[in-house]
């Protein structure tokens, strides 16, 4: 379902111990907006909704709407440093175009 490629799964895990929380989620979402009219948000959560369904990659607990289910089925989440700092990197099979930042995609059908 969702691929975590070991460099994210260190920044995540990362994020999470700088949150001092325990039993935090990964909630991984699909928004209507963006360049491209689809954009994907990222965030932590304590508590989780009854609309959504979780997965377990790499020892992270990830948290997905049952509606963003289907566009994310075989995402792969990257992480990567630049000069100007350190990004998530969104490589999704099923986006048929894509903004210049990577945040924003479509899907055709």
């Amino acid at each position: 379902m969702i691929n975590l490629s070991p460099t994210a799964t260190t920044e995540i895990k990362r994020m999470q111990s700088k949150r001092q929380e325990a039993n935090i989620w990964l909630r991984l979402a699909v928004q209507s907006g963006g360049c491209f009219g689809l954009f994907y948000d990222m965030s932590f959560a304590k508590n989780l909704a009854d609309s959504e369904q979780t997965f377990n990659c790499n020892d992270i607990q990830i948290a997905i709407d049952t509606g963003s289910l289907n566009y994310l089925n075989g995402l792969t989440l990257d992480y990567s440093e630049d000069l100007v700092g350190g990004a998530f990197r969104f490589h999704n099979p099923q986006a048929t175009s894509t903004c210049g930042c990577g945040n924003s995609f479509s899907i055709d059908g």
